[in-house]
């Protein structure tokens, strides 16, 4: 490992390893505080997400909708920009790394994590909305939103003045988060997508998805709003439904699939990369990281864009954000999880060819018990007919993190390689002096290549056109996902800096998507863990101090029933259009 990598692995096992421990396996202090705030707020909202479920599908279509409520956009558009930011690579690569590392029970803690989710989403963004900041009427910036809301408003305004350094706090950090999280690891899942499918150099993707993101974000919420109020219903549509075609073409396979799910979740057995040899505390780690990865509950970025929407009762749309949990986890993450579990292409090996160059490229090392774990590479391994030295002790060629057990000269597999592998140099030197920049072995993909390889097997009986649904959603993902980030970000900045820290935020964070599609998926995906960890713990500590204030608006929505006159706004508002339209001209 580089002294890079050596960092952020450190900075890894402090946010997500640190905590009391049980049997000499830590409980990271992250997931207590994290699932721990869900049970809690769940339990005093009295299983809010269950009861007003069905409100939230009501609100969100927009029948109480009144146009003369203050905000930027509808309860619809703000639903979209969050779930543009939630549905995205998280439900395709991310469920595909929890599976690889965590083993297939990590799903059923995604699950977990998701429905208490749904209380925490509903209760920090009815927050958003009560404290949120009005843009004056004559303020210049108008273009880039009248409102501005997020955990900072309500930690500084709810919890009081001297709560403000935590506030700030907040802000620094998401908006750092939002470098990594929501851009990225958007960026880099695009840029491994299109080399491996089309040879595509990481810097040219960068750059064409940078420069689209960087003409809608100029835009403003207005256009942000827009384009993923489009974008995300399509996206979802498309991804959804070639899942569902999948599983029903497997439909045999579903029940050892879920039994899966269910048997590994509290007795695993191992994650494809070793790393869950019995370790239930490992695959429950993985799941309520990449849930949180993939819904964001709790983590303070989804109330800055329901902040924005267009309405005076917190409350509702509080009930629509309690929708995203739901939709991003328990559907389309478990649409994702279902097709990698029924193809069988979790734990399958693969003919690929291994760039020695490559961040995928890593090295193992097995102990006395089987189980293999990262390690420095040596200075040279020795390679006899494809085979190197095994069991413990030795250091092997891994990609993904799993030990490839024969390697090739040749991507027909026709000829093994002697010699020895040069980790420092990058390459393979063959019995009598020939060097290999890359090699060729069965592997074991992961990611969204993981997810590609399940849509392709899935629907190979209908043509070998599978892996471009994945193309296609990698990359409206990733692009929804970008976009709706950078407003989390910018109203940081706005928060911190004013009006003149935006335009210089979202010129950082163009970069910075170039950036990381230049990076390994490794170090990438283990910053934007990182940032996670540490961003929520300010927002988890309001929400449990203000939970009664949301109680008490809560009671209060529901006693007042103030959708039933929003409906009566909305439909005289319509009738005074269609009378406009009926009128004569001239």
């Amino acid at each position: 490992m580089n002294v890079f990598e050596r960092i952020v692995s450190a900075l890894e096992s402090a946010v997500w390893s640190f905590g009391p421990s049980v049997g000499g396996e830590p409980i990271p202090l992250v997931i207590i505080l994290l699932l721990g705030t869900g049970v809690f707020l769940t339990l005093r909202l009295q299983f809010i997400q269950v009861r007003r479920l069905r409100h939230g599908f009501a609100v969100t279509s927009g029948r109480y909708d009144d146009p003369n409520e203050p905000g930027d956009v509808s309860h619809f558009q703000a639903l979209t920009t969050a779930l543009s930011a939630t549905v995205g690579i998280g439900n395709i690569a991310g469920v595909a790394i929890a599976i690889h590392w965590g083993g297939p029970g990590a799903i059923f803690w995604m699950w977990i994590t998701a429905f208490l989710g749904m209380a925490t989403k509903y209760t920090e963004v009815t927050l958003a909305q009560h404290y949120r900041d009005i843009v004056p009427a004559d303020d210049a910036s108008r273009k880039q939103g009248t409102v501005a809301g997020g955990p900072m408003y309500y930690i500084e305004r709810g919890l009081g003045s001297r709560w403000k350094p935590l506030a700030v706090f907040f802000a620094v950090l998401l908006g750092i988060t939002a470098f990594f999280t929501g851009n990225a690891v958007q960026a880099n899942t695009v840029a491994d997508v299109m080399s491996s499918e089309f040879g595509v150099a990481a810097w040219v993707t960068g750059i064409v998805t940078s420069a689209v993101i960087g003409m809608v974000i100029l835009g403003g919420i207005g256009r942000i709003g827009r384009v993923t109020g489009v974008l995300a219903p399509v996206m979802a549509a498309v991804y959804v439904l070639g899942a569902l075609l999948i599983i029903v073409m497997n439909i045999h396979q579903l029940p050892d699939a879920l039994g899966l799910i269910f048997r590994e979740a509290f007795n695993p057995s191992a994650g494809v990369a070793g790393t869950g040899t019995g370790a239930f505390l490992l695959t429950l780690m993985w799941g309520v990281r990449r849930g949180l990865f993939s819904n964001e509950a709790g983590q303070g970025s989804a109330p800055i864009a329901h902040s924005a929407a267009k309405t005076d009762e917190p409350v509702s749309e509080g009930v629509v954000a309690l929708l995203e949990p739901f939709i991003d986890t328990i559907v389309i993450c478990t649409m994702t999880a279902l097709v990698i579990l029924t193809t069988g292409v979790w734990n399958a090996r693969t003919p690929t060819e291994l760039d020695l160059a490559a961040g995928d490229i890593g090295y193992v090392q097995q102990d006395e018990a089987g189980a293999f774990s990262a390690a420095d590479p040596p200075e040279e391994i020795p390679i006899v007919d494809g085979l190197a030295q095994t069991g413990p002790g030795a250091t092997q060629l891994a990609w993904h993190d799993v030990a490839v057990e024969r390697l090739f000269v040749d991507a027909e597999h026709t000829a093994p390689f002697t010699g020895r592998l040069e980790p420092a140099r990058q390459r393979a030197v063959a019995v009598g002096g020939r060097e290999y920049a890359a090699l060729y072995g069965d592997a074991v993909e992961n990611g969204a290549p993981m997810t590609q390889l399940g849509f392709q097997r899935g629907l190979a009986p209908l043509g070998d056109w599978g892996g471009y649904i994945v193309i296609l959603s990698v990359l409206l993902f990733a692009v929804s996902t970008a976009i709706a980030w950078s407003y989390y970000g910018d109203r940081c900045a706005y928060y911190l800096f004013g009006q003149k820290g935006v335009i210089p935020y979202k010129a950082v964070f163009v970069a910075m998507h170039f950036v990381g599609a230049t990076l390994a998926l490794t170090t990438v995906w283990t910053l934007g863990d990182v940032f996670l960890g540490i961003v929520i713990l300010p927002n988890l500590l309001a929400m449990a101090f203000l939970s009664g204030k949301v109680r008490e608006m809560t009671i209060g929505y529901f006693k007042r029933r103030p959708w039933v006159k929003n409906y009566e706004a909305r439909e005289r508002s319509l009738e005074e259009k269609r009378g406009k339209k009926r009128e004569p001209r001239g």
